[in-house]
C-alpha cells in the first residue's frame, strides 16, 4: 500500500462500518484539507449554465465544485431553505434509479420541489409530441429540468425552445456529465493528492476502464474527465472486446492528450498494477440495452491489489460479484451515496444560491 493512501485507509479501515455502510468510504474532510476554502469565482461559472457535457469542466472549476459537494455532505453550512422557491422538472424518457432518485433527494435537500416524469408513455411523446415544444412547456413548469432520454440528438433537441437550464442525465450512447462528477468526487475524497497537488511519478494512477467509450455514455464522460488529470495519471487502459473501443470524437480527444492510452482484452494480466478499475457493462445500441461485459469480471478471486478501487455507475450484473461489497475494494457503493451530495451542489451553483449558503470564513 503506497504512503499516500495511508491516511485515507485510516479512516474506512472496517469495511463493514459501524454506522451500517459497506465498502471504502473515504471522509470528505480529507479533500478540504488540502484547500478549504472556496473560489466562488469559479462557482460562479455555473450560473444558469446547462450542464450538458463533461467538457464544459475544467481542473479549476472541478475542484471547487467537490469541495461544495464535500462541505454539504459534511453539512457545514445550512442550505435545507437555499432553493425553496425553485422547481426541479425529473424528465426521464429512459428507465433510471439512482440518477433521477439522487436528483430529486438533492433538490429535497436543499427545499426545492420537484416533478417527475417516470415513463415516456405517460407524457406527450407517446403521441408523437416533438422535444422542442416540450422543451416550451418546461419553461413554464419549472425552473431546472433533467432530463434522460435515449436519442442522442434529445439534448439538441430540447434546448431549441427551452430558457431554462438543462442538465443532460443521459442522452442515449453519448453522455452523462454528472455521473462523471459523481465518480470523480469518490476518487477525489478516496485519493485527494490527484487534484490538490503532482504526485511522484511512481505514485501516479493506473486506471483501467472495462467498457467502450464510443457508446457508453458513463464511460465516455469519465474519461473525458480522466484526461484532466494528466499530471496525475501514468496510464490508462481500456478493457474492450469491440475493435475500435474509442470512434473518431474520442480518439481526436485521447490523442492530444499526454497520458499514455493503451487497448487490452486481458484484464486479468492488468490487475496487478491498475489502482482504479472503472467498471461498466451495460451500452445503449439504438434499440436497446446491450450487456458487453461477458469477458470482463471480478470478484474476490481476483488478483487485485490491496489498495485498488473500483468503481461503477450501477446497475450491475454479474461483472461485479457482491462478495466486493464488503472490501475496501468496494468505492461504488460512495461513489453513488456522494452523487446526491455533488448534485445539490451543482444545483445551488447553477441557481447563483453559493454566497447565500456559504458562510463568509470559508470564502477565499
Amino acid at each position: 500500500m503506497s504512503i499516500l493512501s495511508a491516511k485515507q485507509v485510516d479512516h474506512s479501515a472496517d469495511p463493514l462500518r459501524r454506522d451500517g455502510r459497506l465498502g471504502n468510504c473515504p471522509d470528505p474532510q480529507t479533500m478540504l484539507d488540502h484547500s478549504p476554502k472556496l473560489d466562488l469565482t469559479q462557482l460562479d461559472r455555473l450560473h444558469d449554465q446547462s450542464i450538458l457535457s463533461a467538457a464544459q469542466f475544467d481542473l479549476p472549476l472541478m475542484r471547487e465544485i467537490m469541495k461544495l459537494a464535500a462541505y454539504m455532505q459534511l453539512r457545514k453550512f445550512e442550505s435545507g431553505h437555499a432553493l425553496e422557491d425553485k422547481i426541479l422538472a425529473a424528465a426521464f424518457f429512459e428507465p433510471s434509479t439512482r440518477t433521477r432518485l439522487s436528483f430529486e433527494s438533492a433538490m429535497l435537500h436543499v427545499g426545492g420541489k420537484t416533478l417527475s416524469v417516470a415513463d415516456a408513455k405517460t407524457t406527450g411523446v407517446a403521441k408523437g409530441e416533438s422535444m422542442r415544444d416540450i422543451g416550451q412547456m418546461f419553461n413554464s413548469y419549472a425552473d431546472v429540468v433533467v432530463m434522460r432520454h435515449t436519442a442522442q440528438e434529445s439534448v439538441q433537441d430540447l434546448c431549441e425552445y427551452l430558457r431554462i437550464p438543462l442538465i443532460n442525465g443521459g442522452n442515449g450512447s453519448d453522455e452523462h456529465p454528472t455521473q462523471a462528477l459523481a465518480d470523480w468526487y469518490a476518487l477525489m475524497k478516496w485519493r485527494p493528492e490527484i487534484a490538490f497537488g503532482k504526485l511522484p511519478e511512481k505514485f501516479r494512477l493506473n486506471i483501467g476502464i472495462i467498457g467502450t467509450p464510443g457508446n457508453m455514455r458513463t464511460v465516455k464522460s469519465f474519461l473525458t474527465l480522466a484526461l484532466l488529470f494528466h499530471e496525475n495519471i501514468n496510464h490508462i487502459t481500456i478493457f474492450s472486446e469491440m475493435a475500435d473501443p474509442l470512434g473518431d470524437e474520442i480518439r481526436e480527444m485521447t490523442n492530444s492528450s499526454p497520458i499514455t492510452i493503451d487497448f487490452s482484452r486481458n484484464l486479468e494480466q492488468s490487475l496487478e498494477y491498475l489502482d482504479v478499475i472503472y467498471m461498466n457493462a451495460i451500452a445503449f445500441l439504438g434499440d436497446g440495452y446491450r450487456f458487453l461485459g461477458d469477458a470482463f469480471s471480478l470478484s474476490n478471486q481476483s488478483q487485485l491489489k490491496p489498495d485498488t478501487v473500483i468503481l461503477h455507475p450501477l446497475a450491475r450484473g454479474p461483472e461485479l460479484s457482491t462478495d466486493l461489497d464488503a472490501t475496501q475494494h468496494n468505492l461504488y457503493f460512495n461513489q453513488a451515496d456522494g452523487a446526491v451530495w455533488l448534485r445539490q451542489a451543482l444545483l445551488i451553483a447553477i441557481f447563483g444560491r453559493v454566497r447565500h449558503v456559504v458562510p463568509r470564513e470559508f470564502i477565499a
